[in-house]
């Protein structure tokens, strides 16, 4: 085989495999963004630290997960109201969202058992007593 041949068999095989690249790419629907509005909380991201900086002020450890109860234990006191979202990195159709209004005293429990298993982001946005707080774990179910 001389060096044309070669070169031009080089050149088939490599936009060959470019076109089978391009076919994948094009064929993939299971993209998803973190958030839809990611542009308008990039926005309002100095709030998000003032609300940071409240929970590290706090003296009590306000949401903890229990690994084996699958559930999430919250220590909030009773009137306050807020939100849970559970973040599935890998598949944004199994986001979910709780809303919190405490009504009892003690600590409050959110099964967890009937989540797909894996990687999961708990972001949890309460106020209490006029003040807004956030607090954010990751967990593996």
């Amino acid at each position: 085989m001389d060096w044309g041949k070669g070169i031009l068999i080089t050149i088939i095989a490599f936009v060959g495999f470019m076109i089978t690249l391009v076919v994948i790419s094009v064929r993939q629907d299971d993209i998803h963004l973190v958030a839809e509005n990611y542009y308008e909380k990039e926005i309002k991201y100095q709030d998000q630290i003032e609300r940071e900086k409240a929970t590290a002020g706090l003296e009590r450890e306000v949401l903890v997960f229990d690994a084996q109860g699958k559930a999430l234990l919250l220590d909030l006191p009773v009137g306050t109201k807020g939100n849970i979202q559970l973040f599935r990195p890998s598949d944004a159709r199994l986001d979910q969202e709780f809303l919190l209004d405490i009504t009892d005293e003690g600590k409050t429990t959110i099964p967890l058992d009937k989540l797909k298993s894996g990687y999961w982001r708990v972001q949890m946005t309460w106020a209490e007593n006029g003040v807004e707080f956030y607090q954010e774990k990751k967990i593996d179910l």
